[in-house]
């Protein structure tokens, strides 16, 4: 009898460790499809400060973009990463990124913008400055607080593509 209660006691621990486990990850995917989201519509934005400030064309905005990335990622460009991360060429590094991250990118963004606006940058090589000291700033507060560098952060399983499909999914049934 005894065997029996510890076995049902055992069972019910793991499924209750499991059931934690479960939630955390349900908790971590909606953190990640809330925060891509925000940067999505932040980065808009971003895109009208760098237009006003002198970024153009869609090439200078991809120059734009990779300073703030070399800024927060110690140097890595948007190629770099997207080979660190391992992803194939059609995938999004943002869609490739825990909550963790892309909270980093949000902040990049969003204080970006701001400095942009703030300071009335009115050149393409001053906007892509602006934008490399604040990814490295943002990069700085990072180590300063003991955080794990965003390069050296984990690569999710899932895309942001496949959550949003799986929502899409349960909120059909």
């Amino acid at each position: 009898m005894r065997q029996g209660q510890t076995y049902f006691a055992i069972q019910t621990r793991r499924q209750e460790l499991a059931d934690d486990e479960a939630f955390k990850q349900l908790r971590e995917d909606e953190k990640r499809l809330f925060l891509r989201n925000e940067l999505k519509e932040h980065n808009k934005q971003l895109v009208e400060a760098a237009q006003q400030a002198g970024v153009a064309t869609a090439t200078d905005f991809a120059i734009f973009q990779n300073h703030g990335y070399q800024g927060l990622y110690g140097g890595l460009d948007q190629k770099a990463i997207h080979q660190r991360k391992g992803l194939k060429k059609n995938q999004k590094i943002l869609d490739h990124m825990g909550s963790t991250e892309l909270a980093a990118n949000l902040f990049r963004a969003t204080q970006t913008e701001e400095k942009l606006k703030r300071d009335g940058v009115n050149s393409k090589q001053q906007a892509n400055t602006t934008h490399f000291d604040v990814g490295r700033k943002v990069r700085q507060t990072i180590q300063e607080l003991g955080g794990t560098m965003p390069e050296e952060l984990p690569t999710p399983q899932v895309s942001i593509k496949q959550l949003e499909n799986s929502v899409k999914i349960t909120e059909k049934k």
